[in-house]
């Protein structure tokens, strides 16, 4: 297991990012959450195996159906991150 975590820039904001995000991410078995930043990005953190954070990060690429994905930045990750998906 291991935690990572990603900044999403773009349309992502009032575009059920941060649902869509938690779907998906509960879909491959991953804890974590994703928050509205003040910058209007998004912040998605997430802890579980490697392949799954791998989908999820492509997923984040182009995000949910009405979003517009302009960068994906990885950051530094949580040390710790609670079980299940939380959208903050």
């Amino acid at each position: 297991m291991e935690n990572r975590a990603w900044r999403v820039y773009g349309r992502v904001q009032g575009v059920f990012f941060r649902a869509s995000a938690r779907q998906e991410a509960l879909r491959l078995g991953l804890d974590g959450y994703a928050r509205n930043l003040p910058d209007g990005s998004v912040e998605v953190a997430a802890r579980g195996e490697a392949a799954a954070l791998d989908a999820l990060a492509q997923w984040l690429r182009d995000g949910p159906q009405h979003a517009r994905v302009s960068a994906l930045e990885p950051v530094t990750p949580p040390s710790r991150i609670d079980e299940g998906f939380d959208t903050l």
